[in-house]
């Protein structure tokens, strides 16, 4: 095997062995992330059933609950009978609306997970631009205009913008829908309008901090010696930001990408609360209130393990835009 060969294949085994690295870390992550969601949830408070029944439940009605909800087994037991029944698809029955787990999240999931990608793409497609023009406007009255905006997206909370863009577009100006889902059988069209002012409300803080980190994240990627000797050989300060310094500078940005979407996935309660939309935050809500032990454990258990995933899809990310990464790891 000649050299130009062996060069060929390094960078093909070094991706496989930091996949295989991360995949053993991400499994290791969500067992580790399920004890501790059980021990919490189950293990902790005592038993799960008087505690969902409260302090006046009777002893047989408390025991009718154990038995219906699989509880009379040690806690060995109840956890490997709860996390086989997670690998399955198999998420117990919610003790107040008396439906498999399953079908709630996936109705949930169907509002929740749209919401956060489109507040996603819109927290991405206005920031990414407006860094690009603080950094190369940088210390002018654009940066100027843009690093203030961006503090004031950061300080304002979302739900007060969410109430705003319900005044002037439900109510003043009645393009949009103030709340409600109508639901992906009325057709995408209602259902996504439905969906853009909490989009909206959930992406413009979102985009003040993404934008900011870019501008940073780029300004500093700017004094690096090979754009100072890019710009010695005839570029301008904008086509060097653009070709070399921008791919430099999403490292963190992926970073800030992926925290978002998990918290635009489990975060958004209150926005779904102000829209009335019936999404996985809503849900773990009134979950709560309601003391239903096996929709929170579920739920959250499957929050986590999206938070998780998304981690390991930016370490993935991270590795495509900066092969450094994979031969460091």
């Amino acid at each position: 095997m000649g050299p130009s060969s062996l060069a060929a294949e390094i960078p093909g085994s070094d991706m496989i062995a930091y996949l295989a690295r991360r995949l053993v870390s991400l499994a290791l992550s969500l067992a580790a992330a399920s004890v501790a969601i059980f021990a919490v949830i189950e293990v902790i408070p005592g038993d799960p059933a008087a505690f969902m029944l409260g302090l006046n439940a009777s002893p047989e009605t408390v025991a009718a609950l154990r038995a219906e909800l699989g509880l009379e087994g040690g806690p060995v037991d109840r956890y490997l009978a709860w996390a086989g029944g997670m690998l399955t698809g198999d998420f117990g029955v919610s003790y107040t609306y008396r439906t498999p787990v399953a079908d709630l999240v996936a109705d949930r999931l169907a509002v929740s997970g749209p919401l956060a990608l489109l507040a996603l793409a819109l927290a991405a497609g206005l920031a990414l631009p407006v860094g690009l023009l603080a950094a190369a406007r940088r210390g002018r009255a654009a940066d100027v205009a843009v690093m203030g905006a961006t503090q004031i997206g950061i300080s304002v909370p979302n739900f007060w913008f969410a109430m705003l863009l319900v005044l002037v577009f439900a109510v003043n100006w009645q393009v949009l829908p103030a709340g409600g889902f109508p639901g992906w059988q009325a057709g995408a069209g209602p259902a996504l309008a439905a969906l853009i002012l909490p989009a909206v409300a959930l992406a413009l803080p979102q985009a003040a901090i993404l934008a900011r980190v870019l501008r940073s994240a780029l300004i500093e990627t700017l004094g690096q010696d090979y754009i100072r000797t890019a710009r010695a050989k005839g570029l301008s300060r904008g086509q060097a930001l653009r070709r070399h310094a921008f791919r430099n500078a999403l490292i963190p940005v992926l970073t800030i990408l992926g925290m978002q979407f998990s918290f635009l996935l489990a975060g958004a309660i209150i926005i779904e609360n102000v829209f009335y939309l019936p999404g996985l935050g809503r849900l773990v809500f009134q979950a709560i209130t309601q003391r239903d032990l096996v929709v929170v454990e579920s739920v959250v258990m499957l929050l986590v393990a999206a938070v998780i995933l998304v981690t390991f899809l930016v370490d993935l990310a991270y590795a495509a835009v900066d092969p450094r990464l994979r031969h460091r790891a």
